[in-house]
């Protein structure tokens, strides 16, 4: 498969031209132990306990992590890998992992007569609510705002959720999902947290981890790992898993953002927990979010290496690249992809993450097609097509 990625000069020279910003940690303690505090977020034993459950889960199988030689040796790096989540349990994204386990393990504390759970999407956490939902025998209410495309709307509603589109942001549909779980007594399944509300992101989070664990079952242990932001629920799950197990030996760790939407950079920028307004109108989708997680910010910000923000050209021809192999990646999906090739072709960048000939790159791509028409309009090519 990987023999067939042909990046043209085209496509080289634009990547070199695009703008991205970069900034290492100001808050960094990379010798600062995994310590209490952190482990009562997210840990290694809350990690095997949500592998536990998921692995019975009816059609689990690990993700693959595929081989990209062609885009390691272009941006002089020994390896990349890219763990494709485009097929996680039909859902084409790593959501279900950190959705599906959340409903399950609030239906253990509560039963499932009279349940309703809610939450606020950009598309693919809907849907692996409503999954999990389904699942479960329960109902779910999901919360879009304007910007969310009718396919993924429809997709949600597929799993026999009741959609509702309200807000302008993402956050504006947060406050809404809050709002009508406050009024009728619903569970909020949020991948977020603020203050008051920890319990269930945790368990979100702790799904996620299984992204991590999947890859060190594999027998890769990276050198560097990019990987994408949104409200930094993801970042943190796979961070804290290695910087528990491995300490200051964990690997290099860089969260890619749009430059529209990127609240964890600006947050690393301002040492505190920034939210950043205006319309988030990034094609991203996925990470179109305004104001981080409480607690992922708590593992980010003493634990992340560097902060990126990208423009949306970049995640476009990654896409583009990433379909001449035959890999179908949704916009979202290649945020840390894309970030991990703008600091490849920057000597600054390079030198601050310690970039050589001798480093193993690990990226997350988190979703496939979550929108057929969407990943058309950006690729020129369909999924089936990109597949055959």
């Amino acid at each position: 498969m990987t023999g067939r990625l042909s990046v043209d000069d085209h496509v080289v020279m634009l990547i070199n031209e695009l703008s991205a910003r970069f900034l290492p940690n100001p808050a960094l303690q990379r010798l600062k132990p995994y310590g209490a505090e952190e482990r009562a977020i997210l840990s290694m034993a809350g990690g095997a306990n949500a592998l536990a459950a998921i692995s019975q889960w009816e059609g689990y199988k690990p993700t693959p992590l595929l081989s990209l030689p062609t885009i390691a040796s272009a941006c002089g790096v020994a390896s990349v890998q890219y763990k494709d989540e485009g097929h996680r349990f039909g859902l084409k994204s790593f959501k279900a992992l950190g959705g599906g386990y959340a409903v399950q393990r609030l239906v253990e504390r509560h039963g499932t007569p009279g349940i309703t759970v809610t939450c606020a999407t950009d598309g693919n956490h809907g849907r692996a609510v409503a999954w999990g939902a389904r699942r479960a025998g329960i109902r779910a209410v999901i919360f879009v705002h304007e910007g969310v495309s009718e396919g993924r709307a429809a997709a949600i509603a597929g799993f026999g959720a009741d959609v509702r589109r309200e807000g302008r942001t993402y956050d504006d549909s947060v406050r809404a999902s809050a709002d009508a779980a406050s009024a009728h007594g619903w569970h909020i399944v949020s991948d977020t947290s603020w203050p008051g509300y920890e319990d269930t992101p945790k368990a979100v989070m702790q799904g996620y981890a299984v992204l991590a664990m999947e890859i060190e079952a594999d027998g890769v242990r990276p050198s560097h790992v990019f990987v994408q932001g949104g409200v930094g629920g993801l970042a943190a799950s796979v961070l804290s898993y290695r910087w528990e197990k491995f300490g200051a030996d964990r690997p290099v760790m860089t969260v890619v953002e749009p430059d529209k939407a990127a609240c964890l950079f600006a947050s690393a920028s301002a040492a505190a927990l920034t939210a950043v307004g205006g319309d988030l109108d990034t094609v991203m989708a996925g990470l179109a979010c305004g104001e981080p997680s409480l607690l992922a910010w708590h593992i980010l910000s003493p634990g992340a290496d560097a902060f990126m923000s990208i423009p949306d050209a970049a995640a476009v021809a990654t896409m583009r690249d990433l379909a001449e192999l035959g890999i179908v990646a949704g916009e979202s999906g290649v945020a840390g992809l894309a970030g991990f090739r703008l600091a490849a072709q920057d000597a600054a960048m390079r030198a601050a993450l310690s970039l050589d000939a001798t480093s193993r790159i690990v990226v997350y791509g988190t979703e496939g097609a979550t929108d057929p028409d969407v990943y058309r309009a950006l690729v020129g090519r369909s999924p089936e097509d990109v597949a055959a």
